[in-house]
């Protein structure tokens, strides 16, 4: 990874990775999309409703995946001061906030036919609530410090702490018994019938590799943001430097 620590191998890597994974990913997801609304049955228990499963699981993934993309991110800004990791997480941040409102949103449609209610405080749907706050402080966290320029590691610890939750999430199911269905895919088996199951992997595919597009979309942005900055200081810098020398008074000769 640390070949890609200079911006500008990065940068390369990024023009052409970025559209493969934008376009492949946005080509997948509306294909998974549209197989799972238009040629997937209905469920015999839930009916039409199943079919917002295919933007609810893969929103679920995406969200708690962007947190660990943060964590790792963070890692590697503490450990091994990898200068495009602070910029990295600040890219996946937003992202991952929307998939993880997007989840809770449509778990929210999805649960009042299912469950008879809009909002249940189990502990799935608790701690995905809590992941969307700790995103919304990330971001208003590192906002802050990049105003004022201060140091990127307590975001980065912050990230650090809050992946704490992911695990969390994850297996709320098993640990509190709730509303929300236990794990429907495991290692090596799944409870999902193959009607659902393929769609759905192509829609968690899909929207995974969208995501990675996106990502980098916005790592390029803040690049060019930062090197647009850096120039104009360097340009201040420059202006200045006349008159400073102007303002200094000529020493009479003896």
């Amino acid at each position: 990874m640390h070949i890609y620590a200079n911006p500008a191998r990065f940068l390369q890597l990024a023009k052409w990775l970025m559209p493969l994974l934008f376009w492949s990913g946005l080509v997948l997801s509306l294909g998974a999309v549209a197989w799972g609304l238009l040629m997937v049955p209905p469920d015999r228990l839930m009916g039409e409703t199943v079919r917002i499963l295919f933007i609810h699981v893969p929103a679920a993934w995406l969200g708690m995946g962007g947190w660990a993309g943060i964590a790792i991110s963070s890692a590697m800004l503490l450990i091994w001061k990898h200068p495009l990791a602070a910029l990295s997480a600040r890219a996946i941040a937003v992202p991952g906030m929307v998939f993880c409102a997007i989840c809770l949103a449509t778990g929210s449609i999805w649960g009042r036919p299912t469950w008879g209610t809009w909002w249940e405080w189990d502990g799935r749907l608790t701690s995905m609530l809590v992941l969307l706050f700790l995103y919304a402080g990330y971001i208003a966290l590192t906002e802050a410090t990049e105003k004022e320029g201060g140091s990127g590691k307590i975001a980065a610890i912050f990230g650090l702490v809050g992946a704490v939750n992911v695990p969390i999430i994850n297996r709320s199911v098993v640990w509190w018994n709730s509303l929300h269905q236990p794990p429907s895919i495991t290692m090596g088996k799944s409870a999902i019938d193959a009607a659902y199951l393929w769609p759905l992997l192509v829609a968690v595919i899909g929207f995974s590799l969208l995501f990675g597009g996106i990502v980098l979309m916005r790592m390029r942005a803040l690049i060019a943001e930062a090197q647009v900055e850096a120039r104009l200081r360097r340009q201040a810098l420059d202006d200045d430097a006349p008159r400073a020398a102007a303002s200094v008074p000529v020493m009479e000769q003896a």
